[in-house]
């Protein structure tokens, strides 16, 4: 029944105007579904529609991907309404402030944002299709906009693989290595990042030019179209719990209609499907719980198969799923949520003004101090998300403090920052600064906390009372460099100061680094202060020159001594100055790493630090001298036991012994043992599960007693350890999980004391908790004239934890 569905839709005859435009099938001369369409491909159908459509389609692009493949959206309505869609556009946006006259349904239809979940693509050709041939009546009230492939990088990878890899003709036996793809496989982007966690925190180009156009519109519907596992049922709304409390009773309701207009047709051809399951609406940088939290009605389809299923496999049932089957199944969701949507355009419409009307949160303002350079870094953020904030007046404000989880008072300056529930993305504000979601049920899909205030590291107080606000100014540094100066002096605070350092050691100019605070012309400067003397650089003729442009081009300020006799503390020839030389990086890759955690430390090299980094594959790490490299990283993933054998931790201890620094983060700490000749312990908690008896069947909610579900802590720094370097005594980390480690003796840097292991924030089960109380989160170990950097818990978490990035940049440079 589904081959003939499908063979209806592929080849039925249609309207004189249908038949003028060429189907999936006839544009690129095979049957849509008997093999994968490479991206290029796409793009030629698309232009094609809007050039033979041009009347009822716009076409755009409105970005390019880091592989320089280009990101599409393409508007389709009447061709009365393509004529007016500006104006559709801004009576549509007007909704939001309640003065609209707007009488058209937005519908979004977003395809391919994980790159091996493929089929959405190539159901998305056949959609725009129909939408523009038989089922035209739906656009009569509505706009639908279809951006075909969100992850074009990462879905030609797949594509790519698996033609090259497939048999001829495909092989359905789950076996053969079509099914089968390999550590760098097609789910995520370039760098490795999957996009469909980023909506919110925008570190990807992909991601925030999508923002840039999403913003342009805030449509009413937006759906998103996944896959997952090969035996899994069609997934579509409602959504499983928890939702978040500022999603509306209508947001509920609407999802239950759409789903069940889904059912109606899938019921009609006897498909399997289930709702109100596993997908919840929590974490906000989702593409279903970002349109939530502005106003529209989120959803994410989610159709059996992902990158194992190929053109057919068989399931465990003994049933064959085809791609052919996957289209249609995704096919009739689109169509079904375009006709539920221009149904009840009217409803879609009133309602959406009233998600952005007598919006009553508890908390009006949230006031924040800290380092500028920090601030500066929130508010590029909350631009991207057309947030608006501002400065507040200078005095004594009330509220709760984030730092104590009670009620207290915060004192601001003129580098404080406010911003207001009181806008219209207010509801977003709300729901990314607020100090701890609220949980209506703790089994999610996803980490439980994220307030940007953590985050930043910034110091924070929500307000129960608006605070007043004047426009926010961001200042640009001045620095007037005197050329006849001893030296130069700056600070060490933020990820703008280690992108400084990275730009001076690239520019060879020579740096040394305060280990002990001192005050210079009566200005105090702390551990890790930069000091770039002109004795140091006296063979580079353009030393100055070059440091005026990088001081300008980093907004750093710079301040000029004319001796390196300081007022108190260590003078600039005391042996607690020392150079900081440039370090030669290297990063594992491949097999045990998690394809994530390596993402996010290429990406913190090359987009965020601009420093170089060597990328080693495991394949080959047997044949690479080590000693050419000062820092080797090994990344979070599965168990390195396999790689890490006997011989290699050897090798690793002898490299470490002669000055090699290694970084062991997540998963490969624990190959790293006693046994193995290192220091660092596995803490066990006087409660360990693993020795009670447990039932045959246990359930996912009793599980939960184990886990951290992305929760946030509370831990205190010893901030004269170069590791912490530019952090006070508190470090607010986001944990990821269980694993605990024992305190490393004068290695502890940040650490969870006694009685901090309760997160501040999230979700973390009683045995989970009872596990991590007294254990470690960063740590060093000396190891002969090298170093061993323990990183338990995750500073570059999907490159959103902003506030960690500076314990890894010291990992880099200050820890000598």
């Amino acid at each position: 029944m589904i081959r003939t569905l499908l063979a209806f839709t592929l080849f039925i005859g249609f309207s004189a105007m249908g038949q003028q435009l060429k189907s999936p099938s006839e544009f690129l001369r095979y049957e849509l579904g008997s093999q994968f369409t490479r991206h290029h491909q796409v793009v030629d159908y698309y232009q094609y529609l809007a050039e033979a459509a041009s009347d009822r389609m716009q076409l755009t692009e409105y970005g390019q991907t880091n592989e320089q493949r280009p990101l599409l959206l393409a508007y389709l309505s009447s061709e009365e309404n393509m004529q007016n869609l500006e104006e559709i556009r801004n009576a549509h946006l007007e909704s939001t402030s309640g003065s609209s006259s707007s009488e058209k349904a937005i519908v979004w239809l977003s395809y391919n944002v994980h790159g091996n979940e493929s089929v959405s693509t190539e159901a998305s050709m056949q959609t725009i299709y129909d939408l523009l041939t038989k089922k035209s009546d739906y656009l009569e009230n509505t706009v639908v906009i279809m951006d075909p492939c969100i992850n074009p990088d990462g879905r030609d990878r797949y594509v790519n693989w698996y033609n090259q890899n497939k048999n001829a003709p495909n092989n359905i036996d789950p076996n053969s290595k079509e099914h089968h793809e390999g550590w760098l496989n097609g789910r995520a982007n370039h760098y490795m990042f999957d996009l469909n966690r980023d909506w919110a925190w925008l570190t990807q180009v992909e991601s925030q030019q999508r923002l840039k156009m999403y913003n342009q519109w805030l449509p009413h519907v937006h759906v998103d179209f996944h896959e997952q596992g090969v035996d899994s049922p069609y997934y579509f709304a409602p959504a499983a719990e928890p939702f978040h409390e500022v999603i509306t009773d209508f947001q509920r309701e609407f999802q239950v209609t759409i789903g069940k207009n889904h059912a109606k047709y899938f019921d009609e051809n006897g498909w399997f499907y289930f709702t109100k399951e596993v997908f919840d609406l929590l974490y906000p940088s989702y593409g279903d719980t970002y349109p939530m939290y502005n106003g529209g009605i989120g959803m994410t389809y989610e159709q059996g198969g992902s990158g194992r299923a190929g053109l057919g496999i068989t399931t465990s049932i003994g049933d064959t799923l085809t791609l052919s089957e996957r289209i249609a199944h995704h096919y009739t969701t689109g169509i079904s949520t375009v006709e539920i949507s221009s149904k009840n355009a009217e409803r879609l419409i009133k309602e959406f003004k009233n998600f952005y009307k007598d919006r009553n949160y508890k908390y009006k303002s949230y006031v924040l101090n800290g380092d500028a350079d920090k601030i500066e870094a929130l508010t590029r953020l909350l631009d991207h998300h057309k947030i608006s904030y501002g400065s507040p007046s200078i005095g004594n404000f009330k509220g709760l403090k984030y730092d104590t989880g009670k009620m207290g008072s915060l004192h601001t300056s003129d580098k404080s920052l406010v911003v207001s529930t009181d806008q219209t993305k207010g509801t977003l504000v709300k729901v990314l600064f607020e100090p701890n979601a609220k949980l209506s049920d703790s089994l999610t899909y996803d980490i439980t906390a994220w307030s940007l205030p953590y985050a930043y590291g910034l110091d924070a107080l929500a307000s129960t009372t608006p605070v007043g606000e004047v426009p926010f100014e961001k200042v640009r540094a001045t620095s007037t460099l005197d050329e006849n100066a001893y030296a130069y002096l700056t600070d060490w605070n933020s990820m703008k100061d280690a992108r400084f350092l990275g730009a001076l050691h690239k520019a060879k100019i020579r740096v040394r680094v305060a280990h002990r605070p001192y005050v210079s012309n009566g200005k105090r400067h702390e551990r890790g202060s930069l000091i770039i003397t002109r004795a140091d650089n006296k063979n580079n003729k353009d030393f100055i020159s070059q440091l005026k442009t990088l001081a300008a081009d980093h907004n750093k300020s710079l301040s000029s001594t004319k001796t390196g006799y300081v007022d108190d503390g260590k003078d600039f020839g005391s042996r607690y100055v020392q150079m900081l030389d440039a370090v030669k990086v290297a990063v594992l890759s491949g097999e045990p790493t998690s394809t994530l955690r390596f993402g996010e430390i290429w990406h913190f090299f090359e987009q965020q630090l601009n420093y170089p980094v060597t990328v080693i594959d495991s394949d080959y790490l047997n044949k690479v001298d080590l000693w050419d490299y000062d820092v080797f990283i090994l990344p979070g993933g599965s168990s390195y036991k396999k790689m890490l054998t006997d011989s290699k931790l050897r090798e690793l201890k002898r490299w470490v012994n002669d000055g090699g620094k290694l970084i062991a983060m997540g998963s490969s700490i624990k190959s790293l043992s006693v046994e193995k000749g290192f220091k660092i312990k596995i803490r066990k908690s006087e409660k360990d599960s693993t020795a009670s008896l447990k039932a045959f069947e246990i359930t996912r909610r009793e599980k939960i007693k184990e886990e951290i579900t992305g929760a946030i802590f509370k831990t205190k720094v010893d901030s004269t350890h170069p590791l912490a370097y530019g952090y006070g005594d508190t470090y607010y980390t986001m944990k990821l999980g269980n694993s605990a480690f024992e305190y490393l003796d004068g290695g502890s840097v940040v650490y969870l004391e006694e009685g901090q292991n309760v997160p501040v924030a999230g979700f973390a089960g009683c045995e989970a908790k009872d596990k991590i109380d007294k254990s470690l989160v960063f740590g060093v170990e000396e190891h002969g004239e090298g170093q061993v950097i323990y990183m338990v818990d995750n500073p570059l978490f999907r490159g959103f934890w902003e506030n960690g990035k500076l314990f890894f940049a010291n990992a880099l440079f200050m820890v000598d």
